[in-house]
């Protein structure tokens, strides 16, 4: 039992020593082996090594996750009272409709919403239109109805709470949902 106990304290003062260690400078790292007959023994090496490393940042996940593809917003914003899609999106919406002519098993729901400002059911009427509009885009890209479904959530999911101009722009919008 005695000699449990010291092998240990040899075990923790070594990663205390190697933890506390900043001199602001690069240092090998150091792991702590002990053998089945106890024996404790400190080995220098390279530290830890990751396979994202070798390949030189690419993205390697998702293509609707990767932050450096259009893919990876799903957001259309509308102006007020409005269900036109703006000019600036138009990219966006044709990239999520090449990547949904090329993988055909994926469906999208769309969900469309408005800000506080209107009764209730005007604003799932308007949220409805939204959805649409980009549904009907989606489509006339391409993209199989199949795998276009819409939602209107009006005013009852804010992206932004507020009661100003800059939470209202924020709440106007369609989401696309994979």
């Amino acid at each position: 039992m005695n000699k449990n106990l010291s092998r240990l304290a040899v075990i923790a003062a070594a990663l205390l020593f190697a933890g506390c260690s900043s001199t602001g400078t690069r240092k090998e790292s150091a792991a702590v082996v002990v053998s089945d007959k106890g024996d404790v023994q400190i080995v220098k090496g390279s530290g830890a090594q990751t396979a994202g490393a070798a390949r030189e940042g690419t993205w390697q996940g998702k293509p609707l996750d990767d932050p450096s593809s259009p893919l990876s917003r799903r957001k259309v914003y509308f102006n007020f009272d409005e269900s036109t899609i703006k000019p600036g999106y138009v990219d966006l919406l044709r990239a999520h409709a090449e990547y949904l002519s090329s993988h055909p098993l994926i469906k999208v729901t769309i969900e469309g919403h408005g800000d506080e400002r209107g009764s209730r059911e005007y604003n799932i009427g308007l949220g409805e239109r939204r959805a649409n509009t980009v549904k009907r885009f989606l489509e006339a890209e391409g993209v199989d109805p199949a795998q276009l479904n819409t939602i209107s959530y009006g005013e009852e999911s804010p992206d932004i709470l507020g009661h100003n101009e800059a939470a209202w722009s924020k709440n106007r919008r369609a989401v696309l949902v994979y």
